[in-house]
């Protein structure tokens, strides 16, 4: 997405601001922190804690903090996953170029390993290493039509001010889909709607502590019935 604006978050790390949505992509209060907080500790350990082999769908490649974060995660830890990122308007190789993440996680391989996240074609598998395989996908949020599949959504959608139709009861009854039972979403998102359009489409919620700047977060399970 060409119309963003690089900007510093309170953590020090970067984000992006998007002048056609008039959101950023991160907390102002801090992007790695925020990533770190609602997708690595509320959903990935939640995980890794009973799983060795991990499928994540993550709705809103963006900047790749997501991944990136989760990949280092995943090496610490020795698990082998499979990560699917669904973004319909990348930002660009140079706007990555700009993004600090590399210098705010220590590791050798950072630089090199956070761009070719962003040079690798679209819609083709590729490895980051032995254990972590990951393919972007290049479509609108709505168009995914995922069954079965995800051990973990990270819904990283912009707010729901900004691309409502993108938090209905359609697209999160998408996500219930996409999920293995017992999978779980997690977004920063706890909007009272939010919340009950999750239930109407056959998630149990939980609301978790939020992040820096936000009282809480959403966490939501997939529970089938037998």
């Amino acid at each position: 997405m060409h119309d963003s604006k690089l900007f510093i978050t309170d953590d020090g790390s970067h984000s992006l601001y998007s002048k056609k949505y008039g959101v950023s992509y991160h907390s102002k209060y801090g992007a790695l922190e925020e990533t770190q907080h609602v997708f690595i500790n509320a959903a990935f350990r939640f995980k890794a804690v009973i799983q060795q082999n991990i499928s994540i769908l993550e709705i809103g490649f963006g900047t790749g903090l997501n991944t990136f974060v989760t990949f280092f995660e995943a090496k610490k830890r020795n698990l082998v996953i499979k990560y699917t990122a669904v973004e319909a308007y990348p930002i660009s190789v140079q706007q990555a170029e700009q993004l600090n993440y590399s210098d705010l996680i220590e590791s050798e391989e950072n630089t090199d390993l956070f761009l070719k996240l962003h040079q690798e074609p679209w819609d083709i598998p590729f490895q980051l290493n032995d254990q972590f395989v990951i393919e972007k996908v290049l479509k609108k949020f709505e168009e995914i039509d995922y069954k079965n599949q995800f051990d973990i959504i990270y819904f990283d959608a912009f707010a729901p001010n900004a691309q409502p139709e993108l938090w209905n009861d359609e697209m999160l009854a998408k996500m219930f889909e996409a999920l293995l039972p017992e999978g779980i979403l997690v977004t920063y998102c706890a909007k009272g709607e939010v919340k009950r359009s999750l239930k109407r489409v056959g998630f149990i919620i939980e609301a978790l502590p939020g992040p820096t700047g936000k009282r809480e977060m959403t966490r939501a399970m997939k529970i089938v019935n037998p």
